[in-house]
């Protein structure tokens, strides 16, 4: 079957689990052209052979926090060119590859080109909990505005699908139809990856432009903190800054007593699965994290917080022990019950897009 796949280029945790899913599809015996925009094109291409760059939104950072004015500046000065990219990729991809199904992973490029042919159209995501499903959790007041706009963002994005697997760690009531919840995605390396006790925290940071991080955990001499995210190399006494190694980061990851990153929804289901308690401190204004984080706490998986603080990070690390045996009620095989679902969703999607032509 041929199958158009959507990834979000925002953020490589799209990227990642989207590996994992087209590597089950591709073994299928799918055919599957990807459209891909931002630095998750240049990591699928390595890995399949038929990846196609597109124009997305880039959204911008700054010391934590999402710069709304600079991410729709940026978004504004680019559109006439990426719309333009994006229009001659749709008309070639029509007329060589003519997919039966689409499947986005939060991407708009594939999902209106399914609208437009009149394809069914899968969404793969953990974004639509937040307009699908009753959430659980009091939401700040002082995050009820982000809330509110990223709940009409998530609504407007991919209206309409086929279905919609969520992922997810944690399992709210589902309020819609053709919405069904499954555990998060999980690379092979970590389904691979023996957890351990260790003495190390953790530390994943994704703005560069961070400065008061390794100032605050420099801070704390008793502890010994791996940092990736930097994208360097450097000992920093107590700090070990490390660039990107997957092998290395996963060791690191199952061998860590904790885990101290933002709110991103690939590493928090990565720590629940190997046991690691964790400290989330979302990015500003981007409110999936702050659920995630929400939900963490809920859950007695470990806290959220809105910055680092010093005195913070050592009681939650006083406290990891009793989240640790919190975590141990988190059950999940692998990533059997999505690839089955997936499975029985292309082939009705077919069945489906069939009968529509």
């Amino acid at each position: 079957m041929r199958i158009l796949y959507g990834v979000t280029g925002e953020g490589m945790g799209h990227a990642t689990r989207s590996k994992v899913i087209l590597t089950h599809l591709t073994g299928q015996g799918h055919e599957i052209k990807i459209v891909v925009s931002g630095r998750a094109h240049a990591y699928l291409k390595r890995h399949f052979p038929d990846v196609e760059e597109i124009h997305g939104l880039h959204i911008a950072y700054e010391d934590n926090a999402v710069k709304r004015r600079r991410t729709a500046w940026e978004l504004l000065k680019e559109l006439p060119e990426g719309a333009r990219r994006n229009f001659e990729k749709f008309l070639d991809i029509s007329d060589s590859f003519k997919p039966e199904v689409v499947i986005s992973d939060f991407e708009s490029f594939s999902y209106y080109f399914g609208k437009e042919k009149r394809l069914p159209v899968i969404s793969i995501d953990n974004m639509q909990v937040l307009n699908r499903c009753d959430l659980e959790v009091e939401i700040p007041k002082a995050e009820m505005a982000d809330f509110r706009i990223a709940k009409n963002v998530v609504k407007a994005k991919l209206p309409g699908c086929f279905h919609y697997l969520v992922t997810s760690f944690f399992f709210p009531k589902v309020r819609k139809k053709n919405t069904s919840l499954y555990p998060p995605i999980l690379r092979d390396e970590i389904l691979a990856a023996k957890p351990e006790p260790g003495e190390h925290i953790l530390v994943y940071q994704t703005s560069t432009s961070n400065t008061e991080l390794v100032p605050v955990l420099q801070s704390m001499k008793e502890h010994r903190f791996y940092v990736y995210g930097l994208r360097r190399d450097e000992d920093c006494g107590n700090v070990q800054l490390r660039d990107f190694s997957e092998t290395r980061f996963v060791d690191d990851l199952a061998s860590s007593r904790a885990v101290l990153a933002g709110g991103g929804f690939s590493l928090m289901g990565e720590a629940v699965y190997l046991g690691k308690p964790m400290f989330s401190v979302p990015v500003q204004h981007q409110f999936e994290q702050v659920l995630n984080a929400l939900y963490l706490e809920k859950y007695g998986y470990g806290e959220y917080h809105r910055g680092l603080e010093p005195a913070a990070i050592k009681t939650f690390l006083g406290k990891v022990d009793g989240y640790a045996r919190n975590l141990e009620r988190h059950q999940q095989e692998g990533n059997r019950l999505i690839f089955a679902a997936l499975d029985r969703l292309v082939v009705a999607a077919a069945a489906e897009g069939k009968k529509g032509r």
